[in-house]
């Protein structure tokens, strides 16, 4: 064998196994990543992202009251109730095909005891889809360190809104509220 021909055979394997070591995992939608402040247990860290990852099923197949299922009955985030959110995801589902999200998680944490604890989730992310008129992929909604609200019923994380839905936070000069998930 030639010096030509192993420096290529090198060459090729050397790429081939740099482009799988750093090629990150497709099928990763709802991540935190090593610098993610994580102030909760293993288990509900991982019920905290099972309900991302439910809501991401249900959008995915564009099912309604599978997204829906996850959002709090008191749901409430800057004048828009779950009614309210409800009419948006079906005008989503109208109009887009091919829907999926990602999402960063940079804190995840609890606050409060029994009936008012809240998980607190700060999370960078963008839902993307398919026009269903243009075949145009593009963003739908996007959303940079926005805290989720959510609240345990039945059992189940449920997004709650702002805050418990208690109040309405000011938002930044230049910023878009973010009601989806």
């Amino acid at each position: 064998m030639t010096m030509r021909r192993i420096a290529v055979l090198l060459g090729v394997f050397l790429s081939l196994s740099v482009g799988t070591l750093h090629t990150p995992d497709a099928e990763a939608k709802t991540q935190t990543t090593s610098s993610t402040i994580q102030e909760v247990d293993s288990a509900t860290l991982s019920e905290l992202l099972s309900t991302f990852e439910q809501a991401e099923q249900a959008m995915q197949s564009q099912n309604l009251d599978g997204v829906m299922a996850l959002y709090s009955d008191d749901y409430y985030y800057h004048g828009l109730k779950k009614a309210d959110i409800r009419k948006v995801w079906a005008q989503l589902f109208d109009h887009y095909n091919n829907l999926e999200s990602f999402h960063t998680f940079s804190v995840i944490r609890t606050v409060g005891t029994g009936s008012k604890l809240i998980a607190e989730m700060t999370c960078t992310g963008v839902v993307w889809g398919t026009c269903k008129n243009t075949k145009l992929r593009s963003p739908v909604d996007s959303w940079y360190e926005e805290v989720h609200f959510l609240k345990k019923e039945n059992g189940r994380w449920k997004i709650t809104g702002n805050a418990g839905g208690e109040s309405e936070p000011i938002l930044p000069f230049g910023t878009a509220p973010h009601p989806l998930f």
